[in-house]
């Protein structure tokens, strides 16, 4: 059993690792930022990573705070749904009515492997290796989303 301030520090080593690792993806080179995440320049949608004791998660959730415009964004993604679909073969999951800890309803759009441990180091890289090659799909997969986006918020 772990103290709060353990589970801390093996947390800060286990992101800190991930940064490390990322660092040997050509396509993340010379980049200011490795990743998105709350950066994907449309409000509302942010991408994410979760590591916890049943498995590792890469998630783009659609969290507006105008349920109306949630909505919008929500038809389109699923208009476009084949970017993502194509970047992940199929295998992402789409939970339109995902509850947040604090209550509120947002749409998540994640993958996940099941049966890692983040407080198992040893599975540390096993870890690092999926949430890094996924959050790449999705970025990809969003990028051409948001242009879609773009052109037609343009219209």
């Amino acid at each position: 059993m772990y103290s709060k301030d353990e589970v801390r520090d093996l947390k800060k080593r286990f992101w800190d690792g991930l940064s490390t690792y990322a660092e040997q993806y050509s396509e993340l080179k010379g980049r200011k930022h490795k990743f998105m995440l709350h950066n994907t320049r449309l409000k509302g949608v942010t991408m994410k990573f979760d590591a916890t004791r049943s498995g590792a998660f890469v998630i783009l959730e659609i969290d507006h705070r105008s349920e109306e415009r949630q909505e919008k964004l929500c038809a389109h993604f699923e208009e476009y749904r084949q970017y993502l679909d194509d970047e992940f073969e199929g295998n992402l999951i789409w939970d339109k009515n995902y509850t947040k800890d604090c209550g509120k309803r947002v749409v998540r759009i994640y993958c996940m492997r099941e049966g890692l441990d983040i407080h198992r180091q040893e599975q540390w890289n096993d870890f690092y290796e999926y949430l890094v090659a996924n959050m790449i799909k999705m970025e990809r997969g969003f990028t051409q989303i948001k242009a879609m986006w773009d052109m037609w918020e343009g219209e």
